[in-house]
């Protein structure tokens, strides 16, 4: 049955009101990604070098031992999802727990703990019975290093007590605005320092006061770095994702308009024309009376 131009007039209306709202989500993550990418970008290139110098550190200082460089045979599998509060975002948040979750799966049962970030992570796996080790919701829209300083001090703590035997951290890495990418890399034991760039270089190092003192110090703020640019990218990747969905909706939601409001041109069109045939029709017939 073919709508009414009534019909059509209040369906195009409500699509109106919903661009408006898309396209002032979209202005609003705009903003968000904005903030968010200029601290993104800001420290990247600190924790490229930090990278770089704790690779030839750590292969100059020969011998050292350190807690957060040793491998762990005892302790579960520490999982930390960087996820968002809330959703309209694209596939933003399923592809990051669908990746964390592939992993967990992969492993013997109740071998991996969850820490998670984001309202939306904790209620996937919540929802499918995961088990949580501790969940942090509401982080904000531009995160602190504080907040990621916390987070890491808490890790190395669970690390340093035998609680878990490795950390691995799965985020979104964050290109552009419709390009990011599902991240799975490994925080703790730090082999990853080891294997850096510049590691193969052999420079002979002084250390003052030792290397004890200097790594001793040097390994944790990496910690701290690489956590704090997982949350940094995590959310640039969210504020992105979401202002790109929000984008496409705003411009489906134009196009919809476009196409009622040709049916409606339509629908009146042949509603006038009936209204004419009918009035001539009755003129005829008045003069064949």
């Amino acid at each position: 049955m073919a709508e009414s131009t009534g019909d059509i007039k209040r369906r195009i209306r409500s699509i109106q009101s919903t661009q408006k709202i898309t396209k002032a989500m979209k202005m609003v993550s705009a903003a968000k990604l904005r903030r968010a990418q200029e601290k993104l970008l800001a420290s990247r290139p600190y924790a490229k070098k930090l990278t770089e110098v704790l690779g030839r550190l750590v292969q100059g200082a020969g011998e050292f031992e350190h807690p957060l460089l040793d491998a762990r045979e005892e302790g579960k599998i520490g999982c930390v999802v960087f996820t968002g509060d809330r959703g309209q975002a694209g596939g933003y948040n399923v592809n990051i727990v669908r990746l964390a979750q592939a992993y967990v799966d992969s492993m013997e049962k109740d071998a991996a703990e969850l820490i998670v970030l984001g309202r939306k992570g904790r209620d996937y796996f919540r929802f499918r019975n995961y088990p949580i080790m501790q969940d942090y919701i509401n982080i904000g829209d531009v995160p602190t290093f504080i907040q990621a300083k916390e987070l890491a001090r808490q890790l190395m703590e669970w690390y340093h007590d035998g609680t878990l035997r490795e950390v691995h951290l799965f985020y979104q890495k964050f290109h552009s605005a419709i390009h990011q990418v599902p991240t799975h890399i490994q925080l703790l034991p730090l082999e990853a320092a080891a294997d850096s760039e510049g590691a193969g270089e052999e420079v002979e190092y002084i250390f003052e006061p030792s290397p004890e003192g200097v790594l001793g110090t040097l390994l944790p703020n990496f910690v701290e770095i690489q956590v704090y640019q997982a949350l940094l990218d995590a959310k640039a990747s969210e504020h992105g994702a979401r202002m790109t969905a929000m984008g496409s909706a705003t411009d489906n939601a134009q196009e919809m308009i476009e196409k009622l409001t040709l049916s409606f041109n339509r629908a009146r069109q042949a509603a006038i024309t009936k209204e004419i045939s009918e009035i001539v029709g009755g003129a005829d017939a008045l003069e064949n009376a």
